[in-house]
């Protein structure tokens, strides 16, 4: 395993484990996180009574488990699953879905760049991982804003654009969309001209790494103003604020200019 873990889980965790065997009073499972093993009693399989707990799971079963007891000395955990809802699950296997994903990017990395794995995690991963809490969150970020945000953080030169440059092109990024229409008019000489720098100016605003602000003719004097961004909180903010640029500046040039969100 790339990403680096504690040797054994904390009392509360919830972790990813496949069942190894099965007796008359529980389960063995395999921690997949940790390469140890771990008791599910049969009290802790589900909250009424259980005849037979093969009606439940079975060997070979991956499941998300809730950590009761650890006991380091002895090697021994205890874990339950009748203790975890629906959302814990969820969760839990989104987070190791994601984290397998960026061990999966690092051995990439480490293959293009010829580079060790553990090398590449120890100058970068591990850097990553405390600026943004997790390795796949600062992977992701990469890949959307690109590698200034690796070196900002630290990461060599070298490292970081083969890091970016695998990101971009393994993690796919979800961005939303919204748009808006803008009406412009200016009867003064060069009108024209004063109207292309207005709606010049949506795209010169100052806007965050990664998001988009497009602006075209839909027939004059209506134009379409378009703005991609990580969620629609920021899409609607960089709207409002390129729109405002536009209307601004037709206004102060002696035209006339209005806005319009739309659906």
């Amino acid at each position: 395993m790339v990403i680096r873990k504690p040797e054994f889980p904390e009392v509360g965790d919830f972790v990813i484990a496949t069942i190894k065997s099965i007796t008359s009073y529980g389960a063995y499972v395999v921690l997949d996180e940790y390469n140890k093993e771990g008791l599910l009693h049969i009290s802790e399989i589900a909250s009424g009574w259980v005849r037979n707990i093969r009606s439940f799971i079975r060997e070979g079963q991956k499941v998300v488990l809730k950590v009761l007891r650890v006991n380091e000395e002895k090697g021994q955990v205890d874990l339950s699953l009748r203790r975890v809802t629906k959302h814990d699950k969820r969760e839990k296997i989104l987070v190791w879905k994601r984290e397998r994903k960026a061990e999966s990017l690092l051995r990439s990395v480490s293959k293009k760049s010829k580079i060790p794995v553990k090398e590449i995690y120890e100058k970068a991963g591990s850097i990553i991982e405390e600026a943004f809490g997790g390795l796949y969150e600062g992977l992701e970020k990469t890949a959307r804003e690109g590698v200034d945000v690796l070196l900002e953080i630290g990461v060599p030169k070298g490292i970081a654009t083969t890091i970016a440059e695998v990101a971009k092109e393994k993690i796919k990024i979800s961005m939303v969309k919204i748009k808006g229409t803008l009406e412009l008019q200016c009867t003064k000489p060069k009108g024209v001209v004063l109207i292309q720098e207005s709606l010049l100016s949506a795209q010169k605003i100052e806007k965050p790494r990664g998001t988009i602000v497009d602006v075209y003719v839909i027939s004059p004097p209506k134009y379409r103003i378009e703005v991609s961004a990580e969620d629609y909180r920021e899409a609607e903010k960089l709207l409002e604020k390129a729109s405002k640029a536009v209307v601004n500046h037709i206004t102060n040039v002696g035209g006339q200019g209005a806005f319009k969100r739309e659906k």
